[in-house]
């Protein structure tokens, strides 16, 4: 089973010869320290992994397995986007393979190639903890006598260095106060994101820096579209990991990235060519649809429970939250399991490098040497205007089935507008991002509306259940009623919206 522990850590090079020992200042200077405690030297030995090519490394991720000290086993550290040196460590118990557990977060890095030993780092750890009155644990230091060889036992290579690790739940702005005291003793901040990165480097063992892709130039509709896609390959990649550890909105997160992705292919046409990106299309589409079993589920148990809890308790008749968990429960477990299979799936690790080796080559059109903002500003008015022809078309339909089945197709236009405004924002700034922002609240409101459409039939599938298992349907009839007028409610309030996002344009000039 896989522990995660969030690291907060700086490094630091220390003055003279890496044969030299270093003594540390004295840290019970540090304002909030109130004694340095020797916790004593553990000797510690890890090995490295990664693929030929480093792709791990290349993402400032590393993956170990390390004997010594008390938390000897296999190591993941990914980086987090909350500053430098914050990293998430997922930690499996010592084995001699890699565990599951954690070849699964990196498969969308890794996909089929194997991992292999990239250096050894053989570290005497000299260990300190630093706490205050209480006694509680404010930061370990360790000053790490370091050496490291390459996996073949050549180009070694050795150095000292300082770690300090914030405590649990501790404050980040101690670790500048003990940084001031270390640079005072003539230690600075490290060049190198980790050890490893330090060790590929001085080894020679790091792979060659992977050269970036010709470009038609910086200011062309071509380069402007790639660039666009490129990042949201990269926030496919970067989610995969995050949707297998379950964290929150991950899943949405890396659903929307794959829409962007989908909608970009069809609004630029005239820049990519579409026998070459319609195939992929289909797969995110694919994609979309399975990892949305999850979302959904979790949208319309969150929509739900607050209908819920807005009821008063005298119109709670029968065990209503009790079914609702129960109906919750059961879809969270398999939609779970689902969307863990898919990424674990051929296919998807399949389109993925369908992403890389078409963003490697990417299939130009002429069109795509013309200057951005031009093309750009034309492909989101023209998605507008499709925009509009699908909400005049709602609008025009009486209430029921019809009229929501049109009000769910202009939500997906109003989405590929909004995500066209989004890609023009580099290059037409402000605008585009008043263009983009207006677009989204016409795809809110019609968003609203198709949560509406699917809480009505899922509440209706309840009060059957509760009726035959004998207990009173009255509150889903109750809730039924409530979705039915907050429909009603969007559809009268969607030509005022319209009418200001109508009003946003787009120059190229």
């Amino acid at each position: 089973m896989a522990e995660t522990k969030r690291e907060i850590e700086r490094k630091y090079e220390v003055p003279g010869a890496p044969d030299e020992a270093f003594e540390l200042p004295d840290l019970g200077k540090v304002p909030g320290v109130a004694e340095v405690i020797d916790k004593g030297v553990v000797e510690l030995d890890a090995v490295y992994y990664d693929t030929a090519d480093q792709r791990l490394a290349a993402d400032h991720i590393t993956l170990r397995r390390r004997t010594g000290g008390d938390d000897a086993g296999w190591h993941l550290k990914i980086p987090v986007a909350l500053g430098e040196g914050v990293r998430d460590e997922i930690r499996a118990p010592l084995s001699a393979q890699l565990p599951r557990s954690l070849a699964g977060l990196v498969r969308s890095r890794v996909r089929q190639a194997p991992l292999l030993p990239v250096v050894r780092l053989m570290s005497s750890r000299d260990v300190s903890h630093l706490t205050n009155a209480d006694g509680a644990l404010l930061a370990e230091v360790s000053v790490d006598a370091v050496r490291a060889e390459r996996a073949d036992g050549q180009g070694g290579t050795a150095w000292t260095e300082i770690e300090v690790e914030l405590a649990d739940d501790g404050d980040p702005d101690f670790l500048g106060r003990v940084e001031k005291r270390l640079r005072k003793a003539g230690a600075d901040r490290s060049g190198s994101l980790s050890k490893l990165a330090r060790a590929l480097d001085e080894t020679g063992a790091g792979a060659p820096a992977p050269q970036p892709a010709a470009s038609p130039g910086s200011d062309t509709a071509g380069d402007h579209v790639v660039a666009h896609l490129r990042a949201q390959r990269d926030a496919l990649v970067d989610l995969d990991p995050a949707v297998r550890r379950d964290l929150p909105d991950a899943v949405h997160q890396m659903r929307v990235a794959a829409r962007r992705m989908r909608s970009a292919f069809k609004t630029y046409k005239k820049i990519l060519d579409p026998a070459a990106t319609d195939p992929v299309a289909e797969e995110l589409k694919w994609l979309g649809g399975e990892l949305g079993i999850d979302r959904d589920h979790e949208v319309l148990t969150e929509r739900l429970t607050a209908r819920i809890d807005a009821v008063p308790r005298t119109l709670l008749l029968g065990p209503v939250r009790g079914r609702l968990r129960i109906w919750a429960v059961a879809r969270r477990q398999g939609s779970r399991r689902h969307t863990v299979a898919v990424l674990d799936s051929k296919r998807y690790l399949a389109l993925l490098d369908a992403l890389d080796a078409l963003l490697a080559d990417p299939p130009l059109r002429p069109a795509a040497r013309k200057p951005a903002a031009e093309r750009l500003a034309a492909a989101a008015l023209k998605d507008r205007a499709r925009l509009a022809a699908r909400i005049e078309h709602a609008l025009s339909l009486p209430a029921g089935t019809d009229r929501d089945l049109a009000m769910h197709e202009a939500r997906k236009a109003a989405k590929r507008a909004r995500y066209a405004g989004e890609a023009a924002t580099p290059a037409l700034g402000k605008q585009a991002k008043k263009f983009a922002k207006r677009m989204k609240a016409v795809q809110s409101l019609l968003g609203d509306h198709q949560d509406s459409v699917v809480a009505r039939e899922t509440l209706r599938q309840l009060a059957i259940q509760a009726h035959a298992a004998g207990e009173t349907a009255f509150t889903w009839g109750l809730l039924y009623g409530q979705e039915q007028a907050a429909a009603a409610d969007r559809e009268r309030e969607l030509p005022g919206v319209w009418a200001r996002a109508a009003e946003a344009g787009l120059s190229a000039g």
